[in-house]
């Protein structure tokens, strides 16, 4: 026997299989998911799932329709879903992030693609991530049109996977909202978060799981839940009490708070010249960033660089309008309220100044 074919080489001819990629088993995963992507089917889709593309049609009520596109992830939040074994929450987190992130640009959502990578495709888990996505898609009335599934063995580890996220929205090139509307003397409008979202999970894995020894089940310090439910609740979307608003006119600029905190985000809302003051009094702190600030010792700076603080998203108004829009948004079912307000930037002075 030759020594090549001691060493594997001369035995019998290799498959896809042997490589660890099951094409039998991941067609059968894609039929499954087939019936979630249908159920997110909106008037615009013009394809079948399992097409190489898919086809939307631009709707026909806008005057000067402006495409908004977006892609982002869910980050390290994959990692605590992974270790309680709860796959569908971060598929909602990932299309709610995305559909925020355009509606800063006052875009309606229209369709939304996914890519799931996995090494070994695990039918369950992948009909769960993609449960996520559809339950997101529905909340927020945009299409699941497509996207990937990919087995790759050689780049997982045995059940891991990664999740990411691409959508398409829509909007009236003229006044839609930016920082060129902004003025001094706007109202700065705050719209509670429903928790960390997706951001600073890093952070939080390292002081929950690593210094303090806390698992899933765990409870949560200072707070009536464990640390699954607090760390996995969804990112809340805002779209649709917003973009009544929004068409309305009466949202000059949104900041949709996420890496950063609302230092690292209002400030992409706000021209040169002027200020947005954030009045930190001007709501309660929930007690699950309090509690990370006090078992972590993490400077008050470094936790508003950080997380979002209970603030999710931040609307811009004017003054006039500001408390019928918050009470419009809490009609809608938001916790709403002045934040702060828009004044002349002094000398040195920074975009965004938190007060006190």
């Amino acid at each position: 026997m030759s020594e090549r074919a001691e060493r594997g080489g001369g035995g019998g001819g290799l498959s896809y299989r042997d490589a660890g990629v099951d094409r039998a088993a991941a067609e059968r995963t894609k039929r499954g998911i087939g019936a979630l992507i249908e159920s997110t089917r909106v008037a615009g889709v013009l394809s079948q799932p399992g097409g190489f593309g898919g086809l939307f049609r631009v709707p026909g009520d806008y005057d000067a329709p402006v495409l908004v596109a977006s892609a982002d992830g869910v980050g390290t939040k994959l990692k605590v879903a992974m270790r309680a074994g709860v796959h569908d929450t971060v598929g909602r987190d990932l299309v709610n992030h995305c559909v925020n992130d355009i509606l800063v640009e006052g875009a309606a959502p229209l369709f939304f693609l996914d890519y799931v990578g996995m090494g070994v495709l695990e039918p369950g888990i992948v009909e769960d991530l993609v449960a996520g996505v559809a339950a997101g898609c529905r909340d927020n009335g945009c299409a699941l049109l497509g996207g990937e599934t990919a087995e790759m063995p050689d780049f997982y580890d045995p059940g891991e996977y990664d999740l990411a996220g691409f959508i398409v929205g829509v909007v009236e090139e003229d006044g839609r909202p930016s920082a060129s509307r902004v003025r001094e003397g706007d109202a700065l409008i705050g719209l509670a978060s429903d928790g960390f979202h997706t951001n600073g999970y890093s952070l939080l894995r390292k002081l929950l799981f690593e210094r303090m020894g806390l698992d899933i089940g765990d409870r949560f310090p200072d707070v009536e839940a464990s640390v699954g439910e607090v760390l996995l609740r969804v990112h809340r979307p805002y779209a649709r009490p917003l973009l009544p608003l929004i068409r309305d006119g009466r949202v000059a600029a949104l900041a949709h708070i996420t890496g950063g905190g609302i230092p690292g985000n209002l400030d992409r809302s706000i021209p040169d010249g002027l200020t947005a003051v954030v009045g930190t009094d001007s709501w309660a702190v929930p007690p699950e960033f309090e509690a990370v600030a006090r078992h972590g010792r993490i400077e008050r700076e470094e936790m508003f660089r950080t997380l979002n603080m209970g603030v999710g998203m931040i609307a811009v108004c004017r003054d006039a309008d500001a408390d019928d829009v918050v009470r419009e948004l809490g009609a809608a079912g938001e916790t709403a309220w002045r934040l702060g307000h828009v004044e002349c930037r002094g000398t040195d002075a920074l975009p965004v100044r938190l007060h006190p």
